[in-house]
């Protein structure tokens, strides 16, 4: 069974001026830039049905116009309880229809709904035990000047990951085009 998820791949220059943000927080377990991805619907471990009917459905999904993407911050998820550092997407309306669409197709193939509210965000970095929330606040309030990233994004891409404790890497398994 394939661990599968649909996202939008970040281009190699935008995973470049991550870069500087990598490092200097204890516990943090960093992702590779060639895994940087904006996840848009998860569907982990899957049946060759499902993932063959899901396929049907995202070539089938309506043309769209590219989306501009705009990466505006840092933040983390996880509160008193840290487990993830990443750069926060900003949520533009095509960008939700895009996420609601890849929910519906998931849906349409056999997939369990979504419970999750969607923030759409790239992940830098998971965080063990050891990033306490005071270590997070910390870096977060001196790490570099997070300068606004922008791109367009023009296709979604279906990844397979391994089996691993998340983080990548991840395989690209199909593309489909907006237009």
């Amino acid at each position: 069974m394939p661990r599968l998820f649909t996202g939008i791949e970040i281009p190699l220059g935008i995973a470049e001026a991550l870069a500087p943000f990598r490092g200097g927080l204890p516990g943090a377990r960093w992702i590779e830039s060639a895994d940087y991805h904006i996840t848009l619907r998860f569907l982990g471990d899957v049946e060759r049905s499902l993932a063959e009917d899901l396929c049907e459905g995202l070539a089938e999904a309506r043309p769209r116009a590219p989306i501009p993407i705009t990466l505006e911050g840092l933040s983390s998820f996880g509160g008193d309880k840290p487990r993830a550092l990443y750069a926060a997407v900003s949520p533009v309306p095509d960008l939700m229809d895009l996420q609601a669409e890849q929910e519906r197709v998931a849906r349409r193939a056999g997939a369990e709904p979504e419970r999750r509210k969607f923030t759409p965000h790239v992940t830098l970095a998971r965080l063990r035990r050891e990033a306490s929330p005071e270590a997070v606040a910390m870096y977060l309030s001196q790490a570099p000047i997070f300068e606004p990233l922008r791109f367009e994004a023009t296709r979604v891409a279906l990844f397979s990951a391994r089996e691993s404790t998340g983080g990548g890497p991840y395989v690209t398994e199909a593309v489909f085009p907006f237009a």
